[in-house]
């Protein structure tokens, strides 16, 4: 019964990090768009700091060569399965081909600090403001 419970964790692991990848992609494509139809919403400070802290943190990993820690903990818990490391259940497999790919560290760390760089580009085309301005009373 360990075994599933290990298991089960390291699925989760994987949904976690691909919410996490989803998030700064995403966040990145509406940030972009919502400046170029004029949404307020995406000017919000709080989603914008999370998102750019949220790159960051990549873009450092990716730079001090640290292994993302969502991907040390689901190799951990596979291990604890029992399982050999990614072999896991058809939508955690799904998840995980979809999220790594082969390839060499330095083509991640210049893509990482590219679309990071992209992401404080959007701070100076579409500044974030603390609150929503009045327009009727300006």
């Amino acid at each position: 019964m360990p075994s599933l419970f290990y298991r089960l964790a390291a699925d989760a692991m994987v949904v976690a990090h691909m919410s996490y990848v989803l998030f700064v992609i995403l966040g990145f494509v509406l940030t972009v768009l919502g400046t170029l139809l004029k949404w307020q919403w995406i000017r919000n400070l709080w989603f914008r700091a999370l998102h750019l802290t949220m790159i960051l943190i990549v873009v450092v990993e990716a730079w001090l060569g640290i292994t993302c820690p969502l991907t040390t903990w689901e190799q951990q818990l596979r291990a604890a399965s029992g399982q050999e490391t990614y072999q896991g259940a058809f939508v955690a497999n799904l998840v995980h081909d979809w999220l790594f790919y082969d390839a060499p560290p330095w083509v991640f760390m210049i893509g990482y600090t590219l679309f990071g760089l992209s992401v404080l580009a959007t701070w100076v085309f579409a500044p974030p403001r603390w609150r929503r301005t009045n327009t009727a009373a300006a």
